[in-house]
């Protein structure tokens, strides 16, 4: 896995841009205007885990930028599409917060899950008793607890067609939805739910650090709808946050993250800001899941390049 060197891109005035989604009021605090930048670190623990990871035949890719430059702190490989899972939500999500806004579609209307074949993997809604929510609380589910039921809903409500129209209209050029979530999939099935890049995955959590995915305002929902991931157990396990808890934190952390898990693929993607330095990040892991520990090193990778991430924030 050919890694990139870390840019240290320019640090006059004008060359740093606030994450506005992240500093609004909904977040609650803000960072600070004037950070020294983490450009210096190399993460060269993270590298070793990464290779160590690859040497045992898993395909890698990372990418890491700099918030406020721009710049590309680490990258390897991030142009490879490869599967993502769960991750695939995030352009839908995006395209429901954009037709909430625009009016296009109501978040209170009531959808049945009667109208969607089973899905028993992540989630909450196919333990409820309720057998209709409103498609706002289903955006809810699925960026908060991986509900594919929830998802598959969502999808369902918007299309299929338009949600890749949106991929395209966000210039994720390695990115693809190809299909709802299944239990199960079949020779006349997508082999994958969706494929995407690290570079691509980094690139659309900037934009919704940066307020630039389709609006500030849709930027600010997606966002919010991401803060309440459950999921901490990868690279936002360095971060100490409470999984069930963490919108704000005593300490001046500002984070959001979503994750994609399925048989050899584990994925991850979000934002990490401190009063040091802030970046996006996306790391694709792609393994043969033979053992436990074949697992177990695919997991330490994430938790190696959390730490790194908490040490050029910070």
């Amino acid at each position: 896995m050919p890694i990139e060197p870390p840019s240290q891109g320019s640090s006059g005035p004008g060359s740093r841009r606030e994450p506005d989604t992240l500093r609004g009021p909904r977040r609650g605090r803000a960072r600070a205007s004037r950070r020294g930048g983490g450009g210096t670190r190399t993460f060269t623990t993270t590298l070793r885990a990464l290779d160590a990871v690859a040497a045992s035949g898993a395909q890698v890719s990372v990418r890491i930028t700099d918030l406020d430059r721009g710049t590309t702190v680490l990258a390897g490989d991030d142009h490879v599409t490869q599967p993502v899972a769960g991750l695939g939500v995030v352009p839908l999500l995006i395209e429901v917060a954009a037709q909430f806004e625009g009016g296009t579609l109501d978040p209170l209307e009531l959808f049945d899950r009667a109208a969607l074949a089973g899905v028993e993997g992540a989630g909450l809604w196919q333990h409820l008793k309720v057998p209709t929510l409103p498609l706002v609380d289903m955006a809810v589910l699925a960026a908060a607890a991986g509900d594919g039921l929830a998802a598959n809903g969502l999808l369902e409500r918007v299309g299929l067609p338009v949600v890749r129209a949106r991929i395209d209209a966000l210039g994720l050029t390695r990115t693809a939805l190809l299909d709802r979530f299944r239990d199960h999939r079949g020779p006349d099935d997508a082999p994958h739910f969706a494929l995407s890049s690290a570079r691509d995955l980094a690139q659309v959590f900037a934009a919704l650090a940066n307020s630039q995915a389709v609006s500030p305002a849709v930027s600010a929902q997606v966002a919010e709808w991401l803060t309440l991931n459950h999921d901490l157990s990868l690279v936002a396990s360095a971060t100490g946050l409470d999984p069930f808890a963490h919108e704000s934190d005593d300490h001046g952390l500002l984070f959001l993250n979503k994750t994609g898990r399925d048989r050899g693929i584990r994925v991850e993607a979000g934002v990490i800001a401190g009063p040091r330095a802030g970046v996006s990040y996306a790391l694709i892991v792609c393994f043969d899941d033979l053992s436990v520990m074949h697992r177990i090193r695919a997991h330490e990778a994430f938790r190696t390049l959390g730490v790194e991430l908490m040490e050029y924030v910070y």
